[in-house]
């Protein structure tokens, strides 16, 4: 990917004005494995402060085929708090999330992080 984005691996990032996206290459059933993926990318890769005020969560799960067998609350919980303390100080600043499947072209997750206006 270009225009932007940073990171070379199965995580990447970038920033459009006030809105930050992360894409996640490939899927598991386990949403749980998503949390230190995302976290340690955040953590190495982006240096940032969290912001402070509301927020506008968009989380995109594309897949191939049959969907995969993942609940997508847990799948949030877990990209939520892998962001926490990067993106904002606390998920409670999550003032609006959508988090939807839809089968696509290729296995990937999209987040979606800006201020709510």
């Amino acid at each position: 990917m270009t225009d932007g984005w940073i990171g070379v691996g199965k995580v990447r990032l970038r920033e459009t004005g006030d809105t930050v996206e992360i894409a996640i290459d490939g899927l598991t059933t386990q949403a749980k494995y998503y949390k230190p993926l995302v976290y340690e990318f955040m953590r190495k890769q982006w240096a940032s402060r969290p912001s402070w005020g509301d927020f506008v969560v968009e989380i995109r799960m594309e897949h191939v085929g049959e969907p995969p067998h993942i609940d997508l609350d847990n799948l949030a919980k877990a990209l939520l708090d892998a962001v926490k303390g990067h993106l904002f100080h606390d998920d409670a600043q999550v003032a609006r999330l959508l988090v939807e499947r839809f089968e696509g072209e290729r296995e990937r997750i999209t987040i979606r992080v800006f201020p709510r206006t």
